[in-house]
């Protein structure tokens, strides 16, 4: 397949003047073209093809433009093809004569394919974004915020007896297939009709004694294909089908065995749900439970520009199984910004974000101050307001002794790490002041021993309780209200660019997804801003007005 070094795509004479007779002048793809050019190269995607002799392969970069369209108008690969095909817009956008008869839809997976193999899926909106820089509509040094959403799987949520359930079918299935002979001589008669039809909710039994004597026969059958797959006699490739080692993981998670009897595990003894396979479709989709909120799949991180000066623009896109907190992402977020050379000077995030190692780290490495809310302190002193709080002690780091309000010295002084593995210093005092000290009830509710306490190092607390005292005060507060817009772009990507779910299975692909969402966003907005359509305020209802009328 020979790969056209094509680096220019100019518009056929023919097209541009039917496409204009044809369109008036606000077509969003015209407008694309007009105002923003052609910036994808075929260089700079050549690695992805083997270039042999034979049918001239499709232009990677007008794929590129092909799969943001794809997104943008939430188009089926066989849509995308026709719409390229038959729409003079489309035409016009890409470059191509009239008379072009287009591609076959299957050309677009096998091209995704090649973007994920070769590692350049973010590529797509990394170079959009350099061509941004390149007329101006983002900057260095600007002001970004960032926030995240939950994305369903392409899967069916089930419980944990559907879930082996299906994984059984699942494995017998692929067996089936691929393993034929072999498989007839190994299952029972029974299996046909238990395994045959889809594991589902209203199919299975009602008691709870009934669910669980299912679930062990559906154990112990795993187990007996298991010992068959994993025999001396068995083809040797046999281990290594996908979804035998499928069904493997999720008998190690769902099942053990003792004194060769089956046992259905417990919440107690079962992996964390970081770990827990949901689906043997998508075994990296993963269940998680945010406040009201219980999904199956993953989430998206959106970090957006949110200068006045210029329009909202979607700088980098990260894509994690659901179990992935928000906090684990804001080192990663700023990293990736510092790789495009698009490094804020504020970065303004939620809660969820937040860290008192973050808030060091994000100034000393990369120059960011971290804007957000951070988790009050949490102790019942500070909750009831009359008690000796943390802040009430005086800290003598030099010394490495504190002070309380009384004017007691602390007696021991150890830094160690908590059980997620950051550092922190415990503080003692010795029992028999505390034991003689008249504010004690104010103090500690310990009845033998002195008041403990456990605070970060000298950076990471002070920064941690400057950040409390300036949330306190109006001008944090007029500040973070920047961050509110993040959750229009959220919306509108979840609203009319399908976010919430997404198409394909894996973690990969759909992170694919998200990007090519981000550009047909990014592209959306930048045509807007360039023919001077002002930013869309947040709506407010006629009821709202007649209250700000008053």
């Amino acid at each position: 397949m020979t790969l056209h070094a094509r680096d220019w795509f100019p518009v056929p004479a023919e097209t541009a003047r039917v496409a204009r007779a044809a369109f008036r002048k606000g077509n969003v793809y015209m407008a694309v073209r007009d105002k923003l050019d052609f910036w994808y190269k075929d260089s700079d995607y050549a690695y992805l093809f083997v270039v042999n002799e034979g049918h001239p392969a499709e232009s990677p970069a007008r794929l590129n433009m092909i799969l943001i369209v794809q997104f943008a108008e939430g188009l089926s690969d066989r849509q995308a093809a026709e719409a390229v095909r038959s729409r003079i817009d489309l035409k016009y956008l890409l470059g191509l004569p009239l008379e072009d008869e287009g591609f076959d839809f299957s050309v677009l997976s096998e091209y995704r394919a090649r973007l994920i193999a070769g590692g350049a899926e973010s590529r797509l909106l990394e170079d959009l974004l350099l061509h941004f820089r390149e007329l101006g509509l983002v900057k260095e040094r600007g002001r970004q915020r960032t926030d995240s959403t939950h994305v369903l799987a392409a899967i069916r949520q089930m419980n944990r007896l559907e879930r082996v359930g299906e994984t059984m079918r699942a494995t017998l299935n692929v067996l089936a297939t691929v393993a034929p002979d072999w498989l007839r001589e190994q299952v029972r008669p029974d299996w046909f009709d238990l395994y045959g039809p889809r594991f589902e909710q209203y199919r299975l039994p009602k008691k709870k004694a009934e669910q669980e004597s299912l679930a062990k026969t559906i154990g112990a059958d795993g187990y007996h294909l298991l010992s068959r797959i994993y025999d001396a006699s068995a083809p040797a490739w046999l281990r290594e089908v996908p979804a035998v080692e499928i069904l493997r993981q999720v008998w190690i998670q769902q099942y053990y065995l003792q004194e060769e009897r089956v046992y259905w595990r417990t919440a107690k003894d079962s992996p964390p749900s970081s770990l827990t396979i949901q689906s043997p479709y998508d075994t990296e989709a993963r269940n998680r439970t945010k406040r009201a909120l219980n999904w199956t799949g993953y989430g998206a991180h959106l970090t957006e520009t949110c200068d006045q000066d210029l329009p909202n623009l979607i700088t980098d896109v990260q894509t994690t199984p659901a179990t992935t907190s928000d906090v684990a992402m804001t080192g990663t977020i700023q990293s990736s910004l510092v790789q495009k050379n698009l490094v804020p000077e504020e970065h303004y995030v939620d809660s969820g974000y937040m860290d008192a190692d973050l808030l060091v780290t994000s100034y000393e490495q990369h120059g960011i101050a971290l804007c957000g809310p951070v988790m009050p302190d949490t102790s019942w002193q500070a909750r009831n307001g009359a008690g000796f709080a943390l802040s009430c002690f005086a800290i003598d780091w030099e010394a490495q002794r504190v002070t309380c309000p009384e004017g007691q010295t602390s007696q021991h002084w150890r830094a160690c790490q908590n059980t997620e593995g950051k550092d922190i210093i415990v503080v003692r005092f010795a029992s028999a002041v505390c034991q003689a000290c008249a504010q004690r009830e104010q103090c500690t509710k310990a009845t033998s021993e002195g008041r403990g306490l456990t605070f970060r190092p000298q950076a990471q607390y002070s920064a941690l309780q400057g950040a409390r005292q300036r949330q306190e005060g109006p001008e944090f507060k007029e500040r973070y209200r920047r961050r509110a817009g993040i959750e229009g772009t959220i919306s509108q990507g979840t609203r009319s660019f399908e976010l919430r779910r997404t198409r394909y299975i894996g973690l990969k692909k759909t992170h694919l997804q998200h990007v090519l969402t981000a550009s047909a966003i990014n592209l959306t907005r930048a045509v807007l801003w360039m023919e001077h359509i002002p930013k869309t305020a947040t709506r407010q209802s006629r009821f709202q007005h007649l209250a700000l009328a008053a």
